[in-house]
């Protein structure tokens, strides 16, 4: 479903048949209730064709795998073999949390600090004028903060923009009937830059 080498998710397409999408494409996100190893997210994602559709992502297939986790194989053309790959990224990703580096990051307003989270925090993802809002549930203190940031640093793991804007706002617990103010708020101009010291 994942593929670590292009960084894009494969799902159906009832127009296309199979597409293929970046994480940046995905819209809502919600833990569905049921199965917890391995938990199952269903997603809305945009399509090429120009619709948006649902998909399932299991939990493995959210966070692990754009880590280069999934044990797919490539093909080295120094050795014409087919290699694994989830040893190499997996070593490179683990020294590079040992650094303090994260694969994403996101700015919790309630805190006023920068956090690490997974895409499995994401629940809303909404394209502005090329940049993306996003709102992530903190995994510290469970509330809701929306971050503006570019597509590559939802895309990319271990990529974080140098400066991000958030929306100065705490949202109530019930996030469903805030999506309407959070694309309201998206659309206004009253986000704060925030720069992350990641060090």
């Amino acid at each position: 479903m994942y593929d670590a080498l292009t960084g894009r998710y494969t799902f159906a397409c009832p127009a296309g048949g199979e597409t293929r999408v970046a994480l940046s494409a995905f819209r809502t996100l919600e833990r569905l209730p049921g199965a917890a190893h391995p938990a199952v997210y269903r997603i809305r994602f945009a399509c090429p064709c120009g619709d948006e559709h649902d998909g399932l992502v299991s939990h493995d297939e959210l966070d692990w795998a754009p880590l280069g986790l999934d044990g797919r194989l490539f093909l080295n053309l120094m050795t014409s073999r087919l290699e694994p790959v989830a040893s190499e990224l997996g070593d490179l990703a683990a020294l590079r949390i040992e650094a303090g580096e994260w694969p994403w990051s996101f700015f919790c307003y309630p805190e006023e600090r920068p956090r690490p989270v997974f895409p499995s925090s994401f629940s809303l993802l909404a394209p502005g004028d090329g940049s993306l809002g996003l709102a992530v549930r903190c995994p510290a203190c469970r509330r809701l903060s929306v971050n503006v940031v570019s597509h590559e640093h939802v895309d990319v793991p271990f990529h974080n923009d140098r400066e991000i804007r958030v929306v100065e706002h705490v949202f109530p617990e019930d996030v469903h009937a805030t999506l309407a103010e959070f694309r309201a708020e998206l659309l206004s101009a009253t986000f704060d830059a925030r720069r992350l010291a990641l060090e």
